[in-house]
């Protein structure tokens, strides 16, 4: 048994990535957030609340039908967590919420592009 909490404890100490999934949250961030555009990729971005809450690095997804069938918006949003949390792994994604919107072509574009597309796109719009 004390293999088991020590793995749950070494899986609980990298950063994590929370979801965006209430409505509210979608609404704010579109409201008030910043938004930067690179390409197919959008990126709004807002502070954390500043009433002592802890940081938390949130993520919601907006992925439309004109991106293409299911198969292929759920690649996006797959392909746009996975690069996410690889920068919050790295130590490259501050805190905060972050709302990604992409078409088609993140899809196909190849991961060290798409890399740097997130970074960069998420960099512009914390400024």
């Amino acid at each position: 048994m004390p293999d088991m909490v020590q793995a749950l404890d070494v899986a609980g100490a990298r950063p994590e990535l929370w979801r965006i999934t209430e409505r509210r949250m979608f609404q704010e961030l579109r409201r008030q957030g910043r938004r930067a555009r690179r390409g197919p990729l959008t990126v709004t971005w807002m502070a954390p609340p500043a009433d002592g809450s802890p940081e938390r690095t949130r993520a919601g997804f907006t992925i439309g039908r004109a991106t293409g069938g299911a198969v292929v918006r759920n690649r996006v949003r797959r392909r746009l967590r996975a690069a996410l949390r690889e920068l919050l792994v790295g130590g490259h994604l501050a805190p905060g919420s972050y709302l990604l919107g992409g078409g088609a072509p993140l899809a196909e574009m190849p991961w060290s592009e798409l890399m740097v597309l997130v970074r960069d796109t998420c960099d512009e719009a914390r400024r």
